[in-house]
């Protein structure tokens, strides 16, 4: 069943998705690794604005983003965000509708995504993984897509600078326990999958971005 937002992305992803991957130059490596159905959290690092813009275009499903809730406070893009799905999510404190809002949407068969850091990352590398995918994913069985992205860099993005986004194979952290201890281990294992991704693309930059098959 389509809904509003399907609509919405339908619209969006050929226009705001198509000025990107001309101004930005995007390259996509391994979305045929992204499931077609079903619940799932899609966890990717992140640098700039550029990057859901761009991970939304490279991704061939519809993607509810979580968003920073002074986001959703600025004129004009608080309205642009929500009506691509976006929600908000109060950093640095508990939000319990938040969380509610994330495992709803991976129960409905929906792909979920998570900047996985939990802020942008100035350093220009990607940073420590934080537990809400690990969370979502545990508590509703569902698997995590791992993505990195790649020249979108703060201070360092210019138009026309290439930027590249690789996607990792599906993780399903089956056998892990649905707690702190559980979140940390799966947090780990994702953090290393997206710096593998990352260093693949910072590797295919520096060969001229090549066709090739990410690690997974």
């Amino acid at each position: 069943m389509t809904s509003t937002t399907d609509v919405v992305w339908a619209v969006g992803r050929p226009t705001l998705g198509t000025a990107v991957r001309i101004g930005a130059r995007t390259k996509v490596y391994g979305k045929e690794r992204v499931p077609r159905h079903g619940g799932l959290v899609v966890a990717c690092n992140h640098f700039s604005w550029v990057d859901p813009v761009a991970l939304g275009w490279a991704c061939p499903r519809t993607i509810y983003y979580m968003a920073k809730i002074e986001a959703h406070r600025v004129p004009g893009l608080g309205e642009l965000i929500r009506a691509f799905g976006t929600f908000s999510v109060r950093r640095g404190e508990s939000d319990r509708e938040a969380v509610r809002m994330m495992r709803e949407i991976v129960r409905e068969g929906r792909a979920l995504g998570i900047f996985a850091e939990g802020t942008r990352q100035r350093s220009g590398v990607p940073g420590d993984v934080q537990p809400g995918a690990a969370m979502v994913a545990l508590q509703e069985d569902v698997p995590v897509i791992p993505v990195a992205v790649h020249g979108s860099q703060t201070g360092v993005w210019k138009p026309f600078r290439p930027v590249s986004v690789a996607w990792g194979e599906p993780i399903l952290f089956e056998g892990l326990p649905k707690g702190g201890k559980g979140y940390k281990q799966a947090s780990a294992v994702l953090q290393q999958r997206i710096r593998a991704l990352y260093d693949f693309l910072v590797e295919m930059h520096e060969l001229g971005r090549p066709d090739a098959t990410p690690p997974r």
